[in-house]
């Protein structure tokens, strides 16, 4: 049963304020990408590992920590998954020092990540009711945008002023509080009296739903270019401004990819209340169309200048998240309520499972193409659009159902 509207406000607010403190670190290591490959050595195929180290464990994990949450409480879960984070970033604050290390500790991290995002967004699908529900993932999606986004700019200022080990340290302390304010806060809940009948661990019925597995596929996607973004965006910049001689001029790129993470979230929230006037199949398409067509902008043309690539990868953020929230709300939306954490467990790890394979590809396909320069960035931007546009075929072939409060598209 939903929740009271104060009751359900209340579990919003501390839900949403929890994935702010957790999700400050995420940006940390992007940030500091190229910082840590000259210390450590690093070719660009080992750094886009470590990347998607984090994304694999996700991936590997989801499936059985957010289909626990059908049977036992969902609250139990996310602090393991918190504590799982704090753990992660103590540890590559101490230990980290090369490839292996580092590797493993952004590994545990993404195990984490994997009881905590999708887990906290069971926490609010089983509180609310179904009209509310799409604005309620859109909240909890815009509480994490916003502080993934700051975690650029925090990251690099705190590594500046006490080292980046420090800075890992920081990420480890507010995962602390986050964990604190679900253990004191939230009431323990059990598991709805309808919990998922037969097998606990049988996706079958989840994949057999056409329209959620649909908005599934299409998030898949979307999260290996967001990632693709997220994991060599400052990369990029920074080889853009060291080739037109600003190094060490102009806003920096950590403050760049902060902006874009910022107005990324906006339009997420903005494209989701597109998905409901307008219609939400209508709103994917047309984002991942301006996706396949921006990609190929910021890889062949962004590395003409500096200003020209921190335009483009802004606009291209800003496409990238507008159907973020769509997405996701509409497999939630569309999942049968006994099956809810099965659902959310497929569709996070398909969704993760293109972030592992994306900042991966763009290391490969850079090493592939000779190392960092011009050619090879529009390789790599270029085979990420490639990848997007297959998905939106598939999509449209799909046809997902609109959800309840959409406007027919």
């Amino acid at each position: 049963m939903p929740a009271e509207p104060r009751t359900a406000l209340r579990l919003v607010a501390v839900v949403c304020a929890a994935q702010v403190f957790v999700q400050l670190g995420a940006g940390y290591w992007p940030v500091l990408l190229p910082e840590l490959m000259v210390r450590w050595s690093l070719s660009n195929s080992e750094a886009g590992w470590i990347t998607s180290g984090f994304y694999a464990a996700y991936m590997l994990s989801v499936p059985v920590l957010v289909t626990l949450t059908d049977r036992i409480d969902a609250k139990r879960v996310y602090l393991f998954g918190v504590g799982c984070t704090a753990v992660a970033h103590l540890g590559f604050g101490a230990l980290a020092d090369g490839f292996w290390s580092a590797f493993a500790l952004r590994a545990l991290a993404g195990v984490g990540w994997a009881g905590t995002y999708m887990t906290g967004l069971k926490l609010l699908a089983d509180q609310v009711d179904a009209k509310t529900m799409s604005r309620a993932v859109t909240g909890h999606a815009a509480s994490i945008g916003i502080s993934g986004a700051a975690s650029y700019v925090v990251g690099e200022l705190l590594a500046q002023a006490f080292g980046w080990r420090m800075a890992f340290g920081s990420a480890a302390l507010t995962a602390l509080v986050a964990w604190l304010a679900v253990a004191l806060v939230l009431p323990g809940r059990r598991p709805p009296a309808h919990a998922s009948p037969g097998k606990l661990f049988d996706f079958r019925p989840v994949l057999r739903n056409r329209s959620a597995f649909a908005y599934s596929l299409a998030y898949c996607v979307h999260t290996l270019e967001m990632n693709a973004l997220r994991g060599w965006g400052v990369a990029f910049l920074a080889w853009v401004a060291a080739g037109s001689g600003m190094a060490s001029a102009g806003v920096s790129p950590a403050f760049v990819v902060a902006a874009l993470g910022l107005l990324g979230t906006l339009a997420s929230v903005f494209g989701n209340e597109a998905s409901i006037r307008f219609g939400r199949r209508r709103l994917v398409l047309a984002a991942m169309g301006l996706s396949v067509a921006t990609g190929v902008l910021v890889g062949f043309v962004g590395s003409m200048g500096y200003w020209i690539a921190a335009g483009l990868l802004v606009f291209y953020g800003v496409v990238i998240w507008l159907d973020s929230s769509s997405l996701t709300a509409g497999a939630a939306g569309s999942a049968d309520p006994a099956r809810r954490g099965a659902t959310l467990a497929v569709h996070s790890m398909l969704g993760y499972g293109g972030g592992f394979v994306g900042p991966l590809m763009m290391g490969w396909v850079l090493d592939l193409s000779g190392g960092m320069s011009a050619i090879g960035w529009g390789l790599a931007f270029g085979s990420v659009a490639v990848t997007v546009a297959v998905a939106m075929v598939a999509f449209a072939l799909l046809k997902p159902r609109e959800l309840t409060g959409d406007r027919r598209g």
